[in-house]
């Protein structure tokens, strides 16, 4: 299971902020994995607790023409409310 916070915090909210942590913690491994240096890939991901790289993901999503903030975008086009308000005319 990815995330089990649905049940305080809605679901697609939960699971996008999960995403976006294993964004951020495979944006600080993959260089050392990919030289395959074992120490110097557990020592970043002791470091990535202490980096910030969402300026980093944010650029990379701006590049590939998406929404430099995910959570942002979803809460600010209303598309879990819509959802919740088709659920509940669809059960009637």
């Amino acid at each position: 299971m990815l995330d089990q916070n649905h049940h305080v915090e809605g679901k697609l909210q939960a699971v996008l902020i999960s995403i976006l942590n294993c964004q951020s913690a495979y944006a600080m491994l993959d260089r050392r994995q990919l030289q395959g240096d074992v120490l110097d890939a557990h020592r970043t991901l002791i470091d990535a607790y202490e980096t910030d790289v969402r300026p980093l993901l944010a650029q990379v999503r701006i590049e590939m023409g998406l929404h430099p903030d995910p959570l942002a975008h979803f809460r600010s086009d209303d598309y879990e409310r819509q959802i919740a308000e088709e659920r509940c005319r669809a059960k009637k």
